[in-house]
């Protein structure tokens, strides 16, 4: 059993295979956390400590103990109205207008397998593979019902977390804040690292001591966005990527998001994650259930790596679903960065040619096939072939591309409108826009109300028309600009419009799904605006960035690795001078960057040289070779390239019979040293066999002091070393 209650104490233990989680029901119902740590037995509640606080207020039920408090004791539901005067998880407002909850512990069941959520994303498991602990808590004075869900994945070292809101009572009610997880500390001395960036630099690294008061990231802009991304790690302030203590939570949703890590007046930790409460007062009638979305969980005593690996294993086997699941993505080129919106049926015609001649598995048509779309100004929304611009039907096209032994895609971006579009003109009230104001633009276009039911029924109707005509194996879908404008003319509450957009977002996702499991769908969002847990369970990869720079990269796909598997990660080689930075990186070096997640090209090969062809044929199969390794081992990061001269990576597999170790000069200089690059995670005693070099090495000689990198004149030489242990 990995979830066991004491009835005597009432008691809930949740154990994983290295972790352990424990809370409990006090004598006056508040439910408490006691422990989230290293796998160990017996009760913790040892751990909370009474005296009277000052003014820390105390429960009526208290009678005359000072000593007992809210504002002082740890807790699984941090609640407002409690005298608790901390960050809260949950905000109401009830129907008198107060903001006052007093959730009281009522109940449990723990049940065989995980929970589901309904229209939202969740880890996923069978029955053999996890436990669900529910526990019933409500306001006796309102009657809102909360219900908080644990599911418990043993061999994974992973916890989720959500929660269930009803109103029981006869009066309408607002959820004005509803965070899925809490974590309460009553001592340590932690970092919080989060990731920020921007468009086309996104998942920077950012570790910062927790200070007294609040550290708060989040997105405000309807998608979990390019410049905060809603995943957190909690770190004890001397633990590395291989020891010490972290935790890490990763928000299972793909809109606004918040948060927060808070240390108190007596050095007591809070950490919270869930929806973000701006533009969020979401209404509930009577009888009414919202479903908060899900945090996963989990805890390393090992370091950042170990915590890394949790993730990206869970998200691999219980989150991404279909077809490519499992399987190596096809190779592919995008048409985006080849030709952008000037092309013809016969331009993509060769792009094809191109492709079979070079081993690339798939050609994918970008922006600019539909309606009357030459630039970004215009026919976004008009989901119908430009049969004129392509010269011949999409069916033909796609029969001839495939003639030639080589997949077709395709792109989309059906959340996206263009005032001067077919679509706008009849239906301009189906944009987010506020009334009688001038709607805030941005890439020149605005958002569909995908609140909205009617909207979507229609979207979907005219994407599948599209997708019918012929052999499309893959849907790059892509959101081009953040939410503004959030009036919807569907509902008079407009505090529920960012939430209901999401869940229609996910409706549109799983109705595609279903229709067409065979089709790879890949997430977009500017590249990496909504590079989230959500969108994994529709989409087993993202286009990581807009930023196609091999150099840039490495940052960006670096600070992605400690939240995402690289199997998610969609990257490829492009042209030099680089579209984005002007930069020039030598053929091999961009392929090395783009071989660290799902590969593929961005360029015209009719525009290479012979040499560089024949580097893209080597470049595909050395990836086929090592994909499997790549996609279902290990990763670990062997240097960070904030701080390094070089940017170091290795793929292991778990019986570490096999590893694959890159690396990228990041600086070169006048009498340059020699760097290391120490691996991790071989067989010690072992002996490991390095193809290139056809050199034997012995593994703790590898994992302490390293291997050395050439020397060589130039600017970002890469290094690929593969190893077999003899």
């Amino acid at each position: 059993m990995s979830i066991i209650f004491s009835e005597n104490d009432r008691v809930f233990t949740l154990h994983t295979k290295n972790t352990t989680y424990q809370m409990k029901a006090d004598k006056h119902g508040f439910l408490l956390h006691l422990y989230y740590g290293r796998r160990t037995e017996g009760c913790m509640d040892y751990l909370l400590t009474y005296a009277d606080r000052g003014f820390s207020g105390n429960p009526y039920d208290a009678g005359k103990d000072r000593t007992y408090s809210m504002d002082v004791l740890p807790q699984e539901l941090p609640c407002q109205g409690t005298g608790d005067y901390r960050n809260p998880a949950i905000v109401i407002k009830n129907t008198d207008g107060s903001y006052d909850s007093g959730f009281r512990y009522k109940g449990h069941n723990i049940s065989e397998g995980k929970y589901g959520i309904p229209g939202l994303p969740a880890v996923y498991a069978s029955g053999d593979e996890a436990q669900t602990l529910e526990i019933y808590m409500e306001d006796a004075v309102t009657k809102v019902q909360v219900t908080l869900l644990y599911g418990v994945l043993p061999e994974l070292d992973i916890i989720t977390r959500s929660a269930v809101i009803k109103n029981a009572g006869t009066g309408k009610i607002y959820l004005e804040k509803a965070q899925a997880a809490c974590l309460d500390f009553v001592n340590g001395d932690y970092d919080l690292i989060s990731f920020y960036g921007r468009h086309t630099m996104e998942r920077n690294v950012q570790r910062m001591p927790v200070a007294h008061g609040t550290q708060s990231v989040g997105s405000r802009r309807g998608t979990s966005s390019h410049q905060y991304n809603p995943m957190l790690v909690l770190a004890g302030s001397k633990t590395t990527e291989d020891a010490g203590s972290c935790y890490a939570l990763s928000f299972v949703y793909s809109g606004s998001f918040k948060g927060e890590a808070e240390k108190d007046q007596f050095n007591q930790t809070r950490v919270l994650l869930g929806l973000s409460d701006d533009l969020f007062s979401y209404p509930l009638e009577a009888d009414d259930v919202f479903y908060v979305p899900e945090v996963v969980m989990s805890y390393s005593s090992s370091g950042l790596a170990r915590l890394s690996q949790n993730l990206h294993i869970c998200f691999r086997t219980h989150l991404c679903r279909g077809k490519y699941k499992d399987c190596v993505r096809p190779v592919l080129l995008n048409s985006w960065e080849a030709s952008y919106f000037n092309f013809t049926g016969e331009s993509i015609y060769q792009l094809a040619k191109h492709a079979a001649d070079l081993g690339i598995d798939m050609l994918v048509m970008d922006d600019g096939w539909f309606g009357k779309r030459d630039d970004d100004y215009s026919g976004l929304g008009d989901w119908y072939v430009n049969e004129e611009k392509l010269g011949e039907s999409l069916g033909s096209l796609i029969k001839r591309i495939n003639s030639l032994g080589v997949k077709f895609g395709i792109w989309f971006e059906p959340e996206g409108v263009n005032e001067d579009s077919q679509l706008f003109r009849e239906h301009p009230d189906w944009a987010l826009t506020v009334p009688d104001r001038n709607p805030v633009r941005s890439r020149y276009q605005l958002v569909l109300d995908f609140s909205r039911k009617e909207v979507i029924d229609y979207l979907f109707d005219k994407m599948c028309r599209v997708l019918d005509q012929g052999n499309i194996e893959y849907v790059k879908w892509d959101m081009n600009r953040s939410l503004s404008d959030c009036y919807s003319r569907g509902t008079k509450d407009q505090g529920r419009v960012q939430y209901d957009y999401v869940l229609g977002l996910y409706d549109f996702l799983e109705r595609l799904a279903k229709r067409y499991p065979d089709i790879l769908i890949e997430g977009c969002s500017g590249g990496g605006g909504r590079f989230d847990a959500g969108m994994l369970y529709y989409a087993p990869q993202t286009w990581c960035s807009d930023n196609s720079d091999a150099m840039d990269r490495l940052f960006i796909q670096y600070g992605t690795s400690f939240g995402y598997p690289m199997s998610a990660v969609a990257a490829h080689v492009s042209a030099v001078p680089n579209h984005q930075t002007g930069r020039i990186t030598p053929f091999h070096t961009r392929g090395t960057v783009a071989m660290a997640g799902s590969f593929g090209y961005e360029l015209d090969p009719g525009k290479l040289s012979e040499e560089e062809k024949q580097q893209i044929r080597e470049q595909i199969q050395n990836y086929k070779k090592y994909a499997p390794l790549a996609q279902n081992g290990l990763y670990y990061r062997l240097s960070d390239p904030f701080r390094d001269e070089i940017s170091a990576w290795e793929f292991i597999s778990e019986d570490a019979s096999e590893a694959l170790v890159s690396a990228v000069m990041l600086e070169i200089h006048g009498n340059m040293p020699v760097n290391y690059v120490r691996l991790k995670g071989l067989e010690a005693g072992a002996m490991y066999y390095e193809k290139e070099s056809k050199k034997t090495y012995a593994a703790d000689a590898l994992m302490e002091t390293g291997i050395p990198l050439p020397v060589q004149m130039g600017d970002y030489h890469a290094y690929q070393m593969y190893f077999t242990k003899v």
